[in-house]
């Protein structure tokens, strides 16, 4: 797939250009969202290897997640991709009764993006990925964050702190990559827009519904994420082909 005209330019960490790109091994965080998704579609035309890995953490809406993953990782499938690696990291036991476990209360529509953080979502995916990382020998772990993301373990600050504590633990140099880290989500979507985007999956609350094929749930539409996902759809101006199982009124213009 090639980039729309006019995109805007992937961010490269120090020390890397597309030249070493195409050299390069690289793993992938891949969430079976929108972002993930794009970016790893985008490595395999651009890196010698792509490696998506997917961290379950025992989350409410894990299971669909990978349901829609294993069908959008099939479409993009080519020697390029290795197959996808699931690894886990229990925080259930952690996060006791928060809504990311129960699927109760769970952020809506009308809530900003802080109302979705989840403690330390990132010091837990980024460190077992790096983890699997040293042992498969891949300097380069890439991922989807947007620079919209409000949490503080997305920020420049923490991923040099984990990349320097990775060196000393692990005694292997790892660079974390976030190529999407200056654009906004309908940017992104623009990078995709050929793409399958409704393999993509961002729900927290996923409802149980036959009206897609193969899949038995679909987004519910109404939750923050689905919410994020609708205006960033409207914003990009692209049809968004998600089954929802409510679709009322978004405001578009609200948390840009």
């Amino acid at each position: 797939m090639s980039e729309s005209e006019g995109a805007p330019e992937l961010s490269y960490p120090s020390g890397l250009n597309a030249e070493k790109l195409a050299e390069s091994r690289v793993a992938v965080l891949i969430s079976g969202g929108v972002e993930s998704a794009i970016l790893t579609s985008l490595l395999k035309e651009q890196a010698e290897s792509v490696h998506p890995i997917y961290v379950a953490c025992g989350l409410a809406w894990e299971d669909v997640e990978q349901q829609y993953l294993s069908k959008f990782i099939g479409y993009i499938r080519n020697p390029r991709v290795a197959e996808l690696k699931v690894l886990s990291i229990p925080a259930a036991d952690v996060y006791g009764t928060h809504w990311s476990v129960t699927g109760k209360d769970v952020p809506d529509a009308s809530t900003p993006d802080e109302a979705v953080a989840l403690p330390g979502r990132n010091l837990l995916l980024y460190s077992k990925a790096a983890i699997w990382c040293a042992m498969s020998g891949i300097n380069l772990l890439a991922a989807g964050q947007l620079g919209s993301n409000p949490f503080p373990d997305s920020s420049d600050k923490f991923f040099q702190s984990l990349k320097k504590t990775c060196a000393v633990a692990l005694d292997f140099e790892i660079s974390f990559w976030r190529p999407f880290k200056d654009m906004e989500k309908a940017e992104v979507l623009q990078l995709g827009k050929d793409l399958p985007l409704h393999l993509t999956f961002s729900c927290i609350k996923p409802e149980k519904s036959k009206a897609q094929a193969g899949l038995n749930y679909i987004h519910c539409g109404d939750c923050n994420k689905c919410a994020e996902r609708r205006r960033a759809f409207e914003k990009a101006g692209i049809e968004d082909k998600t089954t929802y199982a409510k679709k009322g009124a978004i405001n578009v213009s609200s948390h840009s």
